[in-house]
């Protein structure tokens, strides 16, 4: 099924008898992601071989069905009602997703994502022993198998992905998300926040508590320069007050905040720090229903505007359900697309909430009359159970 040692083998003594030119950033990203890079780099040779043919293939028609399937039709839906986004984006609890946060706010400028996973490392591949190539190939394509086809990763596999061999952490899986979506790398960087929120890079001490992550200068087709930061980081109540990440998103905001596939985290109160920090300095907020809670939004400081379907929490999640999300929720505008872990097209719900104040913008869905009131819908009849989602073949159960 796979590549042959002595293809690879063959390979590397192609690549060692000549003086290969530096592997770039972006070269790496793309021979990850299953894309041809440039044309002078060593990683050329690396990709005349069965298995990295074989690895590009499976990305082209993945990538290509989640495109048709949902990527194109969330980038569409933020068009319409996203009228002016912010220039930073924040992602808690997202993994290494960048995927879902650039089609959502494809038009942010700085994007910080934080979770525990952590950063990891991308070794040049002409430099990886005989076979480990390979096996490099093997690990990307597992670690992206639930986000592919489900639109989240699950946890516990994830664990164990992102620790299997020299390719490790969520740095690989970034470059494949950068790279997929049609970006070029241009410089990545690791960094370190000290309990301040100040940034440290190289040799600088950041001190005991230091939050580690990676910031990563990318461009689109237009040319820009954007930035995109990943801090592994504990999210948790005591985690959140020793670290200086939330002192540095701080800097960033006020700005445009997701939340999908959160596990219900916020839902608990050893997670209020992160859910009162998200309410204070998010301009707007689109969850689905694993998100904050809808008890802890204040009404007279938010709109809401509900699209899709609330059938309640999958089974993994007992004691999740929202009576006031489920009302909410009656009447909301369809959307064509799946998202989080009721991942069906028809089953998903998303929650548009947008801050109330002089100088926020509203989104293009908001009309001359949105800022009255709306009347309470009148109160729905519970749903039954839901299914539970039938998990992957030799999946674990726990979701992000």
């Amino acid at each position: 099924m796979r590549i042959a040692a002595v293809g690879l083998a063959l390979v590397a003594a192609a690549i060692s008898s000549v003086r290969a030119a530096e592997v770039t950033f972006d070269d790496t990203a793309r021979f990850l992601a299953g894309m041809q890079p440039s044309a002078d780099s060593p990683l050329v040779a690396l990709t005349r071989d069965p298995s990295w043919q074989h690895h590009a293939k499976f990305f082209d028609g993945a990538f290509a069905q989640l495109e048709q399937r949902q990527l194109s039709k969330i980038r569409s839906w933020s068009d319409v009602n996203l009228a002016a986004p912010r220039p930073t984006m924040f992602y808690f609890f997202s993994g290494p997703d960048f995927l879902y946060a650039n089609a959502f706010y494809s038009k942010a400028s700085t994007y910080v994502l934080g979770a525990l996973e952590p950063v990891g490392a991308v070794p040049d591949p002409t430099k990886l022993s005989r076979g480990s190539v390979d096996a490099a190939l093997y690990n990307v394509e597992r670690s992206l198998g639930s986000i592919l086809s489900f639109s989240f990763f699950i946890t516990k596999q994830m664990k164990v992905d992102l620790h299997s061999n020299q390719v490790n952490g969520t740095l690989p899986i970034l470059y494949v998300f950068l790279a997929r979506s049609g970006k070029t790398i241009r410089n990545v960087e690791m960094v370190a926040l000290d309990d301040k929120g100040g940034v440290h890079t190289g040799n600088d001490n950041p001190g005991p508590n230091a939050t580690r992550g990676v910031r990563i200068t990318f461009a689109g087709p237009d040319g820009e320069a954007r930035t995109l930061y990943y801090f592994s980081t504990d999210l948790s109540n005591s985690g959140a007050r020793a670290a200086g990440f939330l002192k540095f998103c701080e800097t960033l905001g006020p700005g445009n905040s997701l939340l999908k596939s959160a596990s219900y985290l916020l839902h608990a109160g050893n997670f209020s720090v992160a859910r009162d920090w998200l309410l204070a300095n998010s301009a707007t907020i689109i969850q689905d229903d694993s998100g904050i809670p809808l008890a802890n939004y204040n009404p007279r400081q938010w709109r809401f505007f509900p699209f899709g379907r609330y059938l309640g929490p999958i089974n993994e999640f007992p004691g999740r359900y929202q009576e006031r999300y489920a009302e909410l929720f009656v009447g909301a505008q369809p959307i064509d697309f799946g998202v989080g872990y009721r991942w069906r097209m028809h089953e998903s719900n998303l929650l548009l909430s947008v801050k109330i104040a002089g100088n926020e913008a509203a989104p293009a869905a908001e009309t001359a009359s949105s800022t009255e009131p709306a009347p309470k819908p009148a109160r729905p009849r519970r749903p039954r159970p839901p299914e539970p989602i039938p998990p992957p073949p030799g999946r674990f159960f726990w979701f992000r």
